[in-house]
C-alpha cells in the first residue's frame, strides 16, 4: 500500500521533468504502480480509511510523482458518498477544450505540495482527453468543472509543471474576476 511518504515532494527535481511516452503491453510492475496509484487514492477519500492510514486526501496521482518517469495517471473521482468513477490514461493528451476558465475557489492542491499555497489556478471548464486503457485501447474521456481540473492538473504534471507554476506569486489573485469559481 502507497503511503504519503512514497509520493514526492515538489523540492525533488524528477517532479520537473517531461515523461517518457509508454509503450505496450505494460509492464508488471507498471500495472501494479497504477493499482497502488487507485487504492491510495480511493482510500485517501474513504474518511475512516484516510484516518486509519494517515493519508492526505487526493483525487488524482502521476506516475511521475511516484519517481516513474512515464506517461501514465489515475483519476478517482467520487461521484457519490463513497461512489467513486476510476480513470486510468495513459500518453493521455488534451484535444480540446472549452473557451471558459474556472478555477477552485478553496485552491488548488497536489499530494506533491506539501504546504498552502493561495492563489488563482486558471484551467478549461471542460476538456476532452484521449489515452490508452491499460491494454492499448484508445479512450476518450470528456471531462468538466473538477474532473477537468484533475485532468489538467495530472497531465501538467506528466510534463514537469505543478499547479504552482500557474499562479503569479506576486499578484495570486489576478484574474479572479475574469474566471468562474467553483
Amino acid at each position: 500500500m502507497l503511503r504519503n511518504k512514497d509520493i514526492i515532494d515538489e523540492k525533488d527535481k524528477r517532479l520537473r521533468l517531461v515523461s517518457k511516452e509508454v509503450t505496450f503491453p505494460l509492464t508488471k510492475e507498471d500495472k501494479k504502480n497504477i493499482d497502488l496509484m487507485m487504492e491510495y487514492l480511493t482510500n485517501s477519500q474513504i474518511e475512516p480509511l484516510a484516518k486509519k492510514y494517515d493519508l492526505r486526501p487526493g483525487m488524482g496521482l502521476s506516475a511521475i510523482q511516484l519517481g516513474i518517469d512515464k506517461r501514465y495517471i489515475v483519476i478517482v473521482h467520487e461521484v457519490d458518498e463513497e461512489v467513486f468513477d476510476n480513470y486510468i490514461l495513459i500518453n493521455p493528451k488534451i484535444i480540446s477544450n472549452s473557451l471558459e476558465k474556472i478555477y477552485v475557489e478553496m485552491g488548488e492542491g497536489c499530494l506533491s505540495v506539501n504546504r498552502e499555497v493561495e492563489g488563482i489556478v486558471p484551467r478549461y471548464a471542460r476538456v476532452t482527453v484521449e489515452g490508452y486503457d491499460m491494454d492499448g485501447n484508445l479512450i476518450r474521456v470528456r471531462a468538466r468543472e473538477e474532473l477537468a481540473i484533475a485532468f489538467q492538473h495530472e497531465i501538467d504534471h506528466l510534463n514537469g509543471i505543478l499547479f504552482i507554476d500557474h499562479i503569479d506569486p506576486k499578484h495570486p489573485f489576478q484574474g479572479k474576476d475574469e474566471y468562474r469559481a467553483i
